[in-house]
């Protein structure tokens, strides 16, 4: 019952944001982000002493509000896009999408390279994840988590693979992951979560220790492949850029337990960088350096 509560409510908001003016429609997101920033102490904690790890304590009261209450604002967007982008063409999904450095994804397609992408949830990263696929005419294989609702899962799963975006999930994603690449698709993969010890390699981001995501990294050394780092950003919730950044060379040696640490630090710094340029698209919410605060 509760599945189609969920279906009902997201329908209702695919139909107000289908026919509101983009102008209401970003006063709703900003409105929004006021207010849940406001009510919610617990993520205000959170994001405040996010912030005063990566920004060494430096910034003052009303400069971390306006950060959480963007990145609120980032993440009700994300959230409002999968729903306006239902039953949309790819056409319009890109039409207000700038790419910066497309050549080295068009390079690395010329040459016939596997592709694994890699990115944070910074900017409208479900945006992201489709537009490449359509920009660059390929097949996308994302890492996600299944979400909880059966039939929003169907939903947003139907919505994604309109764009040529499929899903496997992290339980066996690395075997997901090696069928979706034997079968030229590329990957894209998410790196900045906070993850178990025992799934995870240590990392310092921002100076602080941190857990990390190890899959990009096995499958670049393992098969050779360099990774794409990828990042969205916008600055009126009007217009979109795409940054691609340069790959992040596999590396094999024969210390494989060092191998993988060097790619995994890679992923982190880049990530860093693009949190330090664009710090109010960040998802500040999540406890980042979980396990490790001092």
């Amino acid at each position: 019952m509760i599945d189609y509560i969920y279906f009902i409510i997201y329908k209702i908001f695919a139909f107000w944001l289908w026919i509101l003016p983009r102008g209401i429609v970003i006063y709703i997101i900003k409105s929004l982000a006021w207010f849940a920033y406001t009510v919610s102490k617990k993520h205000q904690k959170i994001i405040d002493k996010n912030l005063n790890i990566a920004f060494d304590n430096k910034l003052n009261k009303d400069e971390k509000k306006k950060i959480g209450i963007s990145a609120f604002a980032n993440l009700i967007d994300t959230l409002f896009g999968i729903i306006e982008r239902d039953g949309m063409n790819a056409k319009d999904v890109v039409k207000n999408i700038t790419v910066e450095d497309e050549e080295i994804v068009q390079q690395a397609q010329k040459d016939g390279r596997k592709i694994i992408f890699i990115t944070g949830h910074q900017g409208n990263w479900e945006l992201l994840s489709q537009s490449i696929a359509i920009y660059f005419d390929l097949t996308l294989v994302g890492v996600g988590r299944k979400i909880d609702s059966d039939l929003m899962d169907k939903v947003l799963k139907k919505n994604r693979e309109r764009f040529n975006v499929e899903m496997v999930y992290k339980k066996g994603a690395i075997k997901g992951c090696i069928k979706a690449l034997s079968q030229d698709k590329a990957i894209g993969i998410l790196i900045d979560q906070a993850l178990s010890k025992d799934q995870s390699i240590d990392i310092k981001l921002f100076g602080q220790d941190a857990t990390h995501t190890p899959i990009a990294s096995i499958l670049s050394r393992k098969f050779g492949i360099d990774l794409i780092p990828a990042f969205i950003s916008t600055e009126d919730y009007k217009s979109y850029h795409i940054k691609i950044y340069p790959p992040i060379k596999s590396i094999k040696t024969d210390n494989q337990e060092e191998d993988l640490a060097k790619l995994t630090q890679l992923q982190a710094d880049i990530m860093q960088k693009v949190i330090t340029d664009h710090p109010k698209e960040w998802f500040w919410m999540h406890k980042r350096w979980k396990g490790f605060e001092v």
